[in-house]
C-alpha cells in the first residue's frame, strides 16, 4: 500500500475556461501545475502570454507572443499568438492617443512646441533604436537613421501637450530627449553687444536690449557658464542660363560666413550676443594689451587686422577671460535638422541684423540652438 497521491490532470481547455470566465487567478493556479509538467508545450506558452496580457504587463506577454512565432510550428498556435500582438498594438495605440487627447485639452498644452533628440552612445544605439522604433512607430531601420550619435536633432514639432508625452515615453526607454515651447524660446532676452565699454574690474557692454535700446550692461565674468559660436551662411542668387543662353534663372550661392558667439548668463536667464559683423571694433576698451600672447606681434594694433583676424582675436580673448565656461559649437549639423521646419522657425525671433541680399531661417535656427542650450538644464 502506498501514500502516494494520485498526479493532478489538468487540460488546456480547463484553462481556456478560466480564461473565459476571466477568472485569472484560477487560470495562473492552473498553468503553474502545466508549466511544472510540460514548460515547452505551445499551448501552455501562450496561455502565460495571455495571462501577462490580461494582468496588464503588455511587455512580457508581447516577448511571449513573439517567442512562439519564432519557434511554434502549429498554425493555431501560430495565429494566436499573431492575434495577441495585434490586441497589444491596437491597445498601445489607443492609450497613446487617449493620452495625447487628454493632454491637448488643456489650452496651455496645445502650445506650439519642438522636440529635440540628445545624441545616444553609438554602442547602444542598434538595441536604442528598435525601443525607438516600437515608441514613434517606425520600421527599425528607419529609426536607427534618426537617432543621433554626436549632435543634437530637432525631430518634431507640434503642441507641447503631445511632445511632452512622447518625451516621457521615449525617457523611459532610455532614449535622451527634452522639448519645450517656442514661448519659452521667445521669452528669453537677448543683448545684442555693440562693443565693450571697460573690461575691469567689472566688464560692461554697452548692448541693444530686446527693444532695441541702447545702454550699458555690466556683469561678471564667472556669470558666464557657455559660449555658443557658429558661422552663419550669407547667401546671394548667382544667374545660371540654359546652354542657349535664351533663359535665365537665378540660384542662391553662399557668398560669405559670418561669425557669432553667444555668452549665457543663466544666472540672469539672458543671452549676451556678439556678431562679427556688427561688433565695433574701433571703440570702448582696447584688447590688444590683455592678449599678451594672443598676438604673434606684441605690437600689433587689433584695428590693422582682417576682420576675420579681428574676430578670431576677440573669441580667443573671451575664452582666456572665461576657462570654466562650456564651449559648444555644434550648430551647423543641428540647422540642418531645424531648416526644414521653415513654419516653427517663422514664429522665432532671431535677434540678429545682418546684411544680406536674401532672407534665410539660418538666423533664428542659431536663436534657436542657443536658446536651447540655456534652456535645456532646467527642462
Amino acid at each position: 500500500m502506498t501514500n502516494d497521491k494520485e498526479p493532478i490532470m489538468i487540460s488546456i481547455e480547463e484553462v481556456s475556461a478560466a480564461f473565459e470566465s476571466r477568472d485569472y487567478r484560477q487560470a495562473a493556479q492552473l498553468l503553474k501545475v502545466l508549466i511544472a509538467d510540460d514548460p515547452r508545450n505551445p499551448w501552455v506558452q501562450f496561455y502565460v502570454g495571455r495571462l501577462y496580457e490580461e494582468t496588464n504587463k503588455p511587455e512580457a506577454a508581447a516577448k511571449v507572443y513573439r517567442k512562439l512565432l519564432q519557434q511554434a510550428t502549429q498554425p493555431k498556435v501560430l495565429g494566436q499568438a499573431r492575434q495577441g500582438l495585434q490586441r497589444l498594438e491596437a491597445a498601445e495605440k489607443e492609450r497613446r492617443t487617449q493620452a495625447i487627447a487628454e493632454a491637448k485639452q488643456d489650452p496651455n498644452q496645445r502650445q506650439p512646441g519642438i522636440l529635440v533628440l540628445e545624441p545616444i552612445n553609438p554602442d547602444r544605439k542598434t538595441e536604442a533604436a528598435q525601443r525607438f522604433a516600437k515608441i514613434v512607430q517606425l520600421q527599425p531601420y528607419s529609426a536607427r537613421l534618426l537617432l543621433p550619435t554626436r549632435t543634437w536633432r530637432l525631430y518634431r514639432t507640434g503642441p507641447i501637450g503631445e511632445l511632452r508625452f512622447l518625451v516621457s515615453e521615449l525617457r523611459q526607454g532610455e532614449i535622451p530627449s527634452f522639448c519645450t515651447t517656442i514661448e519659452a524660446i521667445e521669452a528669453l532676452p537677448v543683448f545684442r553687444i555693440q562693443y565693450f565699454h571697460s573690461l575691469s574690474p567689472t566688464p560692461t557692454v554697452i548692448c541693444q536690449n530686446p527693444a532695441n535700446q541702447l545702454g550699458k550692461l555690466p556683469f561678471q565674468w564667472t556669470e558666464v557658464t557657455q559660449i555658443v559660436e557658429a558661422l552663419l551662411p550669407i547667401f546671394k542668387p548667382v544667374a545660371v542660363q540654359n546652354h542657349r543662353r535664351t533663359r535665365t534663372t537665378y540660384k542662391e550661392k553662399t557668398s560669405d560666413y559670418i561669425g557669432m558667439c553667444d555668452l549665457h548668463l543663466p544666472g540672469r536667464n539672458c543671452i549676451l550676443r556678439l556678431c562679427q559683423e556688427t561688433y565695433q571694433f574701433h571703440q570702448g576698451a582696447h584688447l590688444t594689451p590683455l592678449l599678451g600672447h594672443s598676438l604673434k606681434d606684441g605690437n600689433t594694433k587689433i584695428d590693422s587686422l582682417s576682420s576675420n583676424l579681428k574676430w578670431q582675436t576677440l573669441l580667443k580673448f573671451l575664452k582666456e577671460q572665461i576657462p570654466h565656461a562650456a564651449i559648444w559649437s555644434d550648430f551647423t549639423p543641428f540647422a540642418e535638422t531645424a531648416l526644414p521646419h521653415s513654419e516653427m522657425l517663422s514664429r522665432i525671433t532671431p535677434h540678429i541684423e545682418l546684411l544680406r541680399y536674401l532672407s534665410s531661417d539660418w538666423e533664428p535656427a542659431f536663436q534657436l540652438y542657443s536658446s536651447l542650450l540655456l534652456l535645456r538644464p532646467k527642462l
